[in-house]
């Protein structure tokens, strides 16, 4: 089968047989952009992402294959997300299913469990951290119980609220204070909890720190790393202190100018959370999506 995650900034296909990973394919998108000030999934978007599934179409094996394609926060936030569905369908033949917050956090937590379970990593209670392109989700796992909260804000959305309201700071200070609140809801049993990061901000920062760009990323290193709050530090100064250009062969053309807002997002996380360090994972959403289809079929 092939599991298709449209994101906010990111498309994202992966073939699994049941038993082993296969092909996969991404390319950036941006299909949140202008998503704030309009309301809507822009025309070009769209010819994007349509774009985007005709090269994954050469690439992977479509007609032999179960398709089953989700998307998030963008879609869920547009209000011409139904008709863009439709248009995407009658250009591709790909349907998109548009999944809610709880359910977006539940398939991304079902991927990085089962990659922390092959890492050997203990994966009884963390706290899982996803900072997309339009939204975030924050998981606490603990022995089956699961607390999640999904906030409205991505590196995208905040990116352009902060063009349009010239005020990051107080954008990345009402995330820390929302991160906060929902941490200490949850009381003293989840004070402790290791941290894991997936999306593709962290896993940008883990591979520029380990000397990949964006050509040669490779999901195995990345899988398990360790990432600190220093790393975030240096990284943001080391890519601000950069060319576009430059910086886009690092974190790919469309995050060029996003890295910096995604960053300074993730060390916001630290600092809400009182931790200095986090695990990475490379597994997310169309991971999530895989291992779902084949529960299903068992």
């Amino acid at each position: 089968m092939i599991a298709i995650d449209l994101g906010s900034n990111t498309i994202r296909f992966i073939e699994h047989d049941g038993v082993r990973w296969g092909k996969s394919y991404e390319k950036i998108v941006r299909a949140a952009e202008s998503l704030h000030a309009t309301n809507m999934i822009c025309d070009n978007a769209v010819s994007r992402i349509c774009l985007a599934i005709e090269e994954a179409q050469s690439k992977l094996d479509f007609l032999e294959q179960d398709v089953v394609a989700v998307t998030t926060a963008a879609l869920r936030m547009a209000s011409n997300g139904v008709d863009v569905i439709a248009e995407i369908f009658k250009r591709t033949g790909v349907k998109f299913t548009i999944i809610d917050g709880t359910r977006e956090a539940e398939l991304t937590l079902l991927a990085v469990k089962n990659r922390l379970q092959e890492l050997k990593i203990n994966s009884d209670q963390f706290c899982l951290a996803d900072i997309g392109g339009g939204s975030s989700e924050l998981i606490y796992y603990n022995h089956s119980k699961l607390d999640s909260i999904s906030l409205p804000i991505g590196i995208v959305t905040m990116s352009e609220e902060a063009i349009s309201t010239n005020n990051l700071q107080l954008l990345l200070s009402n995330f820390e204070d929302k991160i906060h609140v929902f941490h200490d809801s949850l009381g003293k049993d989840v004070q402790d909890f290791r941290l894991v990061l997936t999306s593709g901000t962290p896993t940008t920062i883990a591979a520029y720190r380990m000397g990949m760009n964006y050509t040669n990323y490779d999901a195995n290193q990345i899988n398990g790393s360790r990432l600190t709050l220093t790393d975030c530090q240096q990284t943001y100064l080391e890519l601000m202190d950069m060319d576009e250009s430059t910086r886009a062969m690092y974190v790919g053309v469309g995050r060029e100018i996003l890295i910096a807002t995604g960053i300074l997002m993730v060390e916001s996380l630290f600092k809400s959370l009182n931790t200095d360090e986090a695990i990475i994972v490379d597994d997310g959403l169309r991971e999530g999506v895989a291992l779902d289809y084949w529960e299903s079929i068992r």
